[in-house]
């Protein structure tokens, strides 16, 4: 399968409902908002699968993209889409593994900076919510000025601590919640 993302570029997926790829209508209303802060921005997608936000990133001109995938085929088929798109001066690496298991090392592997944009989307049954978003502020992940994009269903609630809520939006049974570092 593939999908149509920023530029009118194809980006492959994979077949099926196992990894399901961010809505358009969803992708985009993350762009939108997003708009202006991508351009040189350095993005932390997890829970990547065939890595559509990370790909959208990288065409509207974020320099640094990283991601990660504990599926394998979503894994190398994300790092497929990203080297297609990558210019020369992007950095784009696919990490296979469990987010939580990965994210202690992440900045160590990606140059010592925390991201400017991270989008989590992780299945939404699962427990990785709360623990992966204090994962970011334990780790250091989130730069200064950063922003926080989890995507969940309706009706979900956060409270984790050195974040703070500040935006949340719904699109049918699909919300994103944004977060910023507690100052």
């Amino acid at each position: 399968m593939s999908l149509r993302i920023y530029g009118n570029r194809l980006i492959e997926t994979l077949p099926g409902d196992e990894l399901r790829p961010t809505s358009s209508k969803v992708r985009m209303a993350i762009f939108n908002i997003w708009q202006g802060s991508i351009d040189g921005c350095r993005w932390l997608d997890l829970c990547a699968g065939s890595g559509s936000m990370g790909a959208e990133a990288l065409c509207r001109g974020a320099t640094t993209i990283v991601g990660i995938e504990r599926e394998p085929e979503a894994c190398a088929l994300a790092a497929a889409n990203w080297k297609r798109l990558a210019k020369p001066e992007h950095k784009a690496l696919m990490i296979r593994g469990h987010v939580l298991k990965k994210m202690p090392t992440l900045l160590s592997q990606c140059g010592g900076l925390p991201f400017d944009r991270i989008y989590f989307d992780p299945p939404y049954n699962s427990e990785l919510y709360e623990p992966t978003l204090a994962a970011i502020v334990e780790h250091g992940l989130l730069s200064e000025y950063g922003e926080v994009a989890a995507e969940h269903a309706v009706g979900k609630t956060f409270e984790i601590p050195g974040l703070v809520i500040c935006r949340e939006k719904k699109y049918g049974k699909t919300a994103v919640t944004f977060f910023q570092r507690e100052v």
